[in-house]
């Protein structure tokens, strides 16, 4: 256990950030104004060195050799507390232990509105870019904490409690927010289900949670597209014993059928009062619960506490993007997903920024609606993933240059690794070659970004493609094979963390033991994030991308397994191996290898039927670009699908196969890909 120590140099990063380094470092800012009542409290000595060079690399080197004396100021000034903590950090990668600022006790949503509301209560929290063009709304403080509010009262009127479980089931919108700040202010626990899930993974992810209460729209609208929200929240809770109510808003005016579970949101919340006494919740209770997708095929639902999640987001969001006061921060991930949770939501709620809410998709009405939204609400920070990144260069130049994108300073890039061509023209085209480019590599599993170009000192270099730098406190180690660490550069190996980060999952709710053995058993003492990475000769880092049967399709992870399980389920499929290849737009691509039984109709419709069930059972994104019938799979003499070899096989047609000893019968490989050559001389010719 380390005792809370208010350090040296962090004192210099608090006082020094308004002042000269501030303006020499990509560290502006991050100290918030000090609260006047509770917290801790004490004299903060600068540190020498620090103080003299005032320098990343001393400042990642206190954070490394004190996390308590860098962290414990941090938490004390940049967030309002009730109750002061006693101890900054108590963790134990060996036995799974992980706790920060033990002892104290603060509520997440006062953090990201009544604070900000005290002082400026008509800034504008949110800007919700709504999917029809030129309609977007603005929200302020005010606004926002009052809704809040109402939703939170309307919440408990519905037996909503602290630490329940509850569903949410939408699309970018201020309703949204405000519902997940409704939960963080009665103490409840959000489980935000993307709103393209079907609606058997949405019975999926509300039963493992056992959430007591659902909310939803009655329809969404993305791309010009009415999605039908409540009809799959529909189809979902009759598999749902533990919903007692599901909670319905009007996104259009369609009316919808309503049940006995069903609740209109928008009276009920209009009956209840715009104010709502904060839970006190100590900074280790539960935040929210995030599904990610595992190998096994069963969602890992990731649980994020209080106070060391919402201090790692917003100090992430300040340094990574040089936010500044008065900003409009510009993130078009969907709140489904763990970078709108921390850079839609609550890094830049936290902060008291302006955020941007993209309900809409990056070609709708064409292919310069990011762009138009830049110019029209002069966006300063722009971050969004390479995936949309590829598809928009296809379209050219011209639907990029006819807008002013003058207000940006900062583009961003999420989700996967960004290839070269995508960087340049995002750099290039998009930034004038004027703006700053940060590649970001976090996970789910780490709460914010771990690796990032910045910060760093002004003027330091960013290789295109490239994560580079740790942010303070993470630690990052590669191994090779057998858990031995490599030392210098210009190697490659498993990408660990050798020391805990206060945004960091605490578990996997329900299942520890398979937190545990997904992250801090495979090298024990360290978290294995499952990527691989590359560290130059100047030691920068380079992901390389999964080590694991976990594909990213489109900035979307998605276990093989989970496709795999729902292909399994047709009658005519006993067997089936899906692999991740790569694509120009998407990144990688799911194929899908199939064994068929000697009775099954004609191939074509069982292919039908099954790209149908994988879109029923997951999602649309999730459905195989492409199916190769095979009569076998290669297996190991145990019965293990060598995945590797078909991946071998797409990528690069067998050159060089490595170690087969291990398969049973090595013809299985002469035969695939006599398969999969006639397979592609079929495509090339109907192309």
């Amino acid at each position: 256990m380390v005792a809370c120590n208010l350090g040296r140099g962090v004192g210099y990063l608090l006082r020094s950030l308004h002042g000269r380094l501030g303006q020499q470092l990509w560290l502006r800012g991050v100290s918030a104004p000090r609260r006047a009542a509770s917290g801790l409290r004490g004299s903060v000595p600068a540190s020498a060195a620090a103080a003299q060079s005032g320098s990343y690399q001393a400042l990642s080197a206190q954070a490394v050799r004190e996390p308590a004396g860098f962290w414990g100021p941090l938490a004390q000034d940049t967030l309002v507390w009730d109750t002061p903590y006693h101890t900054v950090w108590d963790c134990d990668f060996s036995s799974g232990k992980i706790g920060w600022f033990l002892g104290g006790q603060l509520n997440v949503s006062v953090n990201c509105l009544d604070r900000h509301v005290l002082k400026n209560p008509e800034s504008v929290a949110l800007i919700w870019e709504r999917d029809e063009p030129g309609t977007e709304v603005r929200i302020t403080y005010r606004e926002l904490l009052e809704t809040t509010c109402r939703l939170a009262n309307t919440l408990k009127r519905h037996g909503v409690c602290r630490g329940d479980r509850v569903a949410i089931y939408m699309p970018v919108s201020p309703l949204a927010v405000a519902a997940m700040l409704a939960c963080a202010r009665i103490g409840a626990v959000h489980n935000v289900v993307f709103a393209g899930f079907s609606a058997e993974s949405l019975a999926g992810r509300i039963n493992d949670a056992k959430c007591k209460v659902v909310l939803t729209f009655n329809q969404g609208l993305r791309g010009g597209r009415v999605v039908e929200l409540k009809k799959i929240v529909d189809q979902a809770v009759k598999h749902c014993p533990t919903v007692q109510h599901v909670l319905v808003a009007h996104r259009t005016d369609n009316k919808v059928p309503m049940g006995n579970l069903d609740v209109p949101l928008e009276e009920e919340m209009a009956k209840e009062e715009p104010v709502c006494t904060p839970e006190s919740m100590g900074s280790e209770d539960m935040l929210f619960m995030l599904y990610t997708s595992g190998s096994t095929g069963k969602p890992k639902g990731l649980v994020h506490t209080q106070a060391g999640y919402l201090l790692y987001a917003a100090l992430t969001h300040r340094l990574v993007f040089d936010y500044q006061p008065g900003d409009v921060f510009g993130c078009v991930a969907d709140i489904g997903w763990i970078t709108g949770h921390s850079y839609v939501v609550y890094g830049p709620l936290c902060n008291g920024a302006t955020s941007v809410l993209f309900e809409s998709t990056p070609v709708y009405p064409d292919a310069g609606r990011y762009w138009e939204t830049v110019q029209r609400l002069k966006i300063n920070q722009f971050y969004g993933a390479p995936t949309a990144v590829r598809l928009l260069l296809k379209y050219g130049d011209s639907w990029v240059t006819k807008y002013d994108r003058s207000s940006l300073r900062t583009l961003g890039s999420v989700g996967e690794p960004i290839n070269q061509e995508a960087w340049d023209w995002l750099h290039k085209v998009v930034g004038d070659g004027r703006c700053t480019l940060v590649d970001t590599w976090w996970q789910t599993e780490t709460g914010g970004i771990c690796i990032a170009p910045r910060p760093s000192e002004e003027g330091a270099e960013i290789i295109p493609g490239m994560a580079m730098r740790p942010f303070f406190g993470i630690v990052p180690v590669l191994m090779d094979e057998k858990g031995n660490i490599k030392e210098g550069g210009d190697v490659s190996g498993a990408l660990c963390l050798s020391q805990a980060w206060p945004g960091m999952a605490r578990t996997i709710y329900g299942d520890h033991q398979r937190f545990m053995d997904a992250y801090l058993r495979a090298y024990p003492g360290y978290y294995f994030t499952g990527d691989g990475a590359y560290r130059t000769k100047g030691g920068y880092y380079q992901i390389t991308g999964r080590m694991d049967d976990v594909i990213n399709i489109s900035g979307h992870r998605l276990g093989t397994a989970e496709i795999e399980d729902a292909m399994a389920n047709h009658p005519a499929v006993p067997e089936t191996a899906v692999i991740g290849y790569p694509h120009d737009i998407k990144g990688e691509a799911a194929f899908a290898f199939v064994v068929l039984k000697d009775d099954a109709a004609d191939a074509d419709v069982v292919m039908k039927e099954l790209r149908s069930t994988v879109a029923t059972k997951i999602a649309k994104y999730a459905v195989p670009d492409q199916i190769l019938v095979v009569k076998r799979l290669p297996k190991t003499r145990s019965g293990k699908v060598m995945r590797r070899l078909l991946r071998k096989i797409i990528t690069d047609g067998a050159q060089d196969l490595g170690d087969t000893t291990t398969l049973e019968d090595p013809s299985v490989i002469t035969e695939i890909l006599s398969t999969y050559q006639k397979y592609k001389d079929k495509r090339a010719a109907t192309q």
